[in-house]
């Protein structure tokens, strides 16, 4: 049976869309919901819960909503026809599920990425704005901020709570899977702090892309993304050490590894290279399926992990993929034709300085022997980086270094 911040959070993005498409105003709704969330909060763990949950959000909130606009000093003159609006009755519980909407409303291009995340983990994910602060290990405050700002911008451009045209829908999902992406990396790797992961984001990132999978179940690019967090986020058991050191993939104990996640997210990614047109998150889920069906670091199959590489930056190129296509790239060819791939790479300025590339070429001059030319690149990696564990490793193999 699920806990009360459990339901809470699956039925936060249902009651949200029911009010604004009964009542309008994305804004105004969103603070209603919220308030409706802490009333459960509060009473449910005492009172028990409801017998219709979604229902007894809805008419609190939609109560709530109808508060919030007559206390509006300028929209009294609206009072009586506020007055006119019947809250809805936990009888009349919409029978759609408009995640889906509410996703592409949260990610509109015309809102900020910093926005876009903010928002999809308080509307959609049920967040509060002090839990998305701790999860960014950003003030509340400006969490605040960012959520404002979005919802003000939303209604400025008068974006409607309805599905975008056809032609426009590829684009606006494509959006949406990106703020899913993003919030899973700084879930799984944080980029700063004294964690390595902020399983609160992780998992919402899971949560929601399952959520999204099941709305759209034929999408191809949907299911890559939810395998892709599957079979990455399978190994996390095994990444860390009981003080909290990283400890590097060729390393971990294998043996720890969910492995009815590996078979779920196995089996998305399979299905859907094979029905549906070939994208980025499906490549990144076949890669990350190819190390997970390793039973040792060795038997890695790197050559077809390249060649997957290969393809993917023909497809979405960009400064991680370069760095891991150069990786397997040394791993297939060896690790002197890989340090000249990375020469030759790391001008970009994408790659300029960054902590990623020292690290890269430090593991590379370890592979082919030169432990001493290693040392001050795991260095320079550890001083560039703001992730403590990462920082802490790092000093690690440098001090390891003859």
């Amino acid at each position: 049976m699920k806990g009360t911040e459990d339901l809470l959070r699956e039925l936060a993005p249902q009651v949200l869309t029911a009010l604004v498409r009964h009542h309008g105003d994305f804004d105004a709704c969103e603070d209603a919901v919220q308030e409706a969330l802490l009333a459960a909060a509060v009473q449910w763990p005492d009172e028990g819960v409801p017998d219709n949950p979604k229902g007894w959000l809805i008419t609190v909130a939609s109560r709530r909503r109808i508060e919030l606009w007559r206390s509006d000093s300028a929209r009294r003159r609206r009072e009586e026809t506020v007055a006119a609006l019947a809250p809805a009755a936990p009888e009349a519980v919409p029978a759609t599920d408009d995640t889906v909407t509410l996703l592409l409303l949260c990610c509109h291009p015309s809102l900020t990425t910093a926005s876009q995340i903010a928002l999809t983990l308080r509307a959609v994910g049920g967040l509060t704005t002090a839990e998305i602060a701790r999860a960014l290990l950003v003030p509340e405050t400006t969490v605040a901020q960012r959520i404002s700002r979005a919802k003000a911008r939303i209604k400025a451009d008068g974006a409607e709570f309805r599905m975008p045209p056809p032609a426009q829908l590829p684009e606006r999902v494509a959006a949406v899977l990106h703020v899913l992406y993003l919030i899973f990396n700084e879930g799984y790797t944080a980029s700063s702090g004294p964690v390595l992961h902020r399983v609160e984001l992780s998992g919402e990132a899971i949560r929601l892309t399952r959520q999204l999978h099941t709305l759209l179940p034929e999408d191809g690019e949907v299911a890559g993304l939810l395998a892709l967090m599957l079979l990455t986020d399978a190994r996390r058991p095994a990444r860390t050490r009981s003080d909290g050191a990283l400890v590097p993939l060729n390393e971990q104990d294998r043996t720890r590894w969910d492995r009815t996640a590996i078979a779920e997210g196995t089996a998305l990614v399979t299905r859907a290279l094979a029905t549906t047109p070939i994208g980025p998150y499906q490549l990144q889920a076949a890669i990350a399926a190819l190390h997970d069906e390793a039973a040792r670091a060795e038997d890695t199959d790197w050559r077809q992990i390249l060649g997957l590489y290969e393809l993917l930056e023909t497809m979405a190129p960009g400064p991680m993929v370069t760095l891991n296509r150069i990786v397997a790239y040394a791993m297939v060819h060896g690790p002197r034709a890989g340090l000249e791939r990375l020469a030759a790479a790391e001008s970009a300025p994408a790659l300029a300085d960054n902590h990623r590339v020292h690290a890269v070429r430090a593991h590379l001059l370890d592979l082919a022997g030169d432990h001493a030319a290693a040392r001050p690149h795991y260095e320079r990696a550890a001083r560039l980086t703001l992730s403590i564990p990462e920082q802490r490793y790092l000093h690690s193999r440098a001090t390891a270094q003859p």
